[in-house]
């Protein structure tokens, strides 16, 4: 299953090639999914009534994983082994890894930097 990263999404919606084409073939797949912070993000960016429509018809065909108890700890973990060694990778992406590494997801995402410090994180680079 392929996980969407928020950056990802954001090139989706502002058709940015070459990765729109790739979300637009993956939507049509029922192993495509994307997590409540990646929303969280999506909906917060929000500015204009365009946008909130493209948002809303995006979420309307995607699922959406939720950070439940288990992916909870899974995103603390991440976080605290992170800031031991000086890599902190913020809050929300520590959250969007734990979801990822709970649910044994692929991270499709442009922010290898972030997210390439996460042991056992399985990541597929955007264009």
């Amino acid at each position: 299953m392929i996980i969407a990263d928020t950056d990802v999404l954001i090139d989706f919606l502002r058709d940015r090639r070459p990765m729109a084409d790739r979300i637009a073939l993956e939507l049509t797949t029922s192993s495509f999914v994307t997590t409540v912070i990646t929303k969280f993000e999506l909906l917060s960016g929000i500015r204009t009534r365009r946008e909130a429509t493209a948002v809303e018809a995006l979420f309307d065909v995607l699922d959406v994983y939720s950070l439940d108890p288990a992916a909870a700890r899974r995103a603390a973990e991440v976080r605290r082994a992170l800031e031991s060694k000086g890599q902190a990778i913020g809050m929300a992406d520590s959250l969007i890894a734990g979801i990822c590494l709970e649910h044994g997801g692929i991270l499709l995402t442009r922010n290898m930097k972030h997210f390439s410090r996460v042991d056992d994180l399985t990541l597929s680079p955007g264009p």
